[in-house]
């Protein structure tokens, strides 16, 4: 009872990247074109989709879905870190700060477990080829792109809500660029125990599970193109899983990096490392990756801008 009557921080400190003020010039610049960068790939990605019938299927239905979390999940951290920068305060406050550190951790679940379920998308493509428009139904579509919404939700509230029971009455001084679960639990003068916990079994469902699921789908993937006789043919069922697997590089090595490394080895610069290549590098790249290889997808772009640019003319 003791602890719920001391003062709590109202607001806290993020103290970015950099403390430098050269240091933070060039990373405004560099953020900011990432970030334009970003939102004009996977924006572009969602209408070329949507204003092509012709990728009106299961694959491009979860690519959507993956450049809006993308958007999302960026939009939700760099914006504020740019307007720190720009007007030299570095301060957020109580209810902000648990709003962005709400809205990382729902679309951060959502991107992990919206990646399994593209995974098993090419599961059933090359598996079973035959079956695959039946297996991939629309309504099956559609629960397994809005499943990871629902449950990010609740999985998210839960957070906000055991962080909500804590006091920080000493060091308001986040060292990051953004309000995480990690650094935010450091600076408790309460019993975290119950949050730690609760990270760990979140850790288990959305990070470690979708993973053994992504490689159990891919091992079946890998025994099936074995299987086709012609060079040709594996070359050509591979090349549909190597943009998904570049995705799922990124996504888990950085999000190991960030949550499952041990403490002992994990450093503050470490995490805003990793956290970087998790908000803004990696929302950046996948618009490339999946755009550069995919033919028809590149087609649709082409039909997009092509519209813009005589629309405007």
């Amino acid at each position: 009872m003791e602890s719920r009557n001391q003062s709590s921080a109202s607001e806290f400190i993020l103290l970015g990247l950099s403390e430098n003020p050269e240091q933070e010039t060039l990373l405004f610049a560099l953020f900011l074109c990432m970030y334009v960068v970003m939102a004009m790939g996977n924006l572009s990605i969602i209408l070329a989709i949507s204003s092509d019938s012709h990728l009106h299927t299961p694959m491009y239905f979860f690519l959507a879905n993956l450049s809006l979390v993308d958007f999302g999940l960026a939009t939700n951290t760099v914006p504020k870190m740019l307007v720190n920068i720009q007007m030299k305060s570095k301060s957020i406050s109580y209810p902000c700060c648990l709003t962005q550190m709400y809205f990382f951790h729902f679309f951060g679940i959502v991107d992990s477990v919206l990646i399994a379920v593209m995974a098993y998308d090419r599961f059933v493509a090359i598996c079973h080829p035959l079956h695959y428009t039946t297996i991939m139904s629309p309504h099956l579509c559609g629960l397994l792109a809005g499943s990871p919404w629902v449950f990010s939700y609740f999985i998210s509230l839960t957070h906000i809500l055991l962080m909500v029971r804590l006091v920080f009455c000493g060091n308001n001084k986040i060292p990051h660029y953004f309000c995480d679960l990690t650094p935010l639990l450091r600076l408790s003068c309460t019993d975290t125990s119950v949050n730690k916990i609760f990270v760990l079994i979140v850790a288990g469902m959305v990070i470690a599970t979708p993973f053994i699921c992504i490689l159990a789908s891919y091992a079946r993937i890998i025994v099936a193109i074995m299987k086709v006789p012609s060079a040709g043919g594996r070359k050509k069922a591979f090349s549909t899983c190597s943009s998904h697997l570049s995705v799922v590089a990124l996504l888990y090595g950085t999000t190991i990096g960030v949550y499952l490394c041990p403490s002992s080895v994990r450093t503050a610069v470490k995490e805003k490392a990793s956290a970087v290549m998790y908000t803004a590098v990696t929302p950046m790249l996948n618009p490339f990756i999946y755009s550069l290889r995919n033919r028809d997808l590149k087609g649709a772009l082409r039909k997009l801008f092509s519209k813009k640019i005589i629309s405007s003319s």
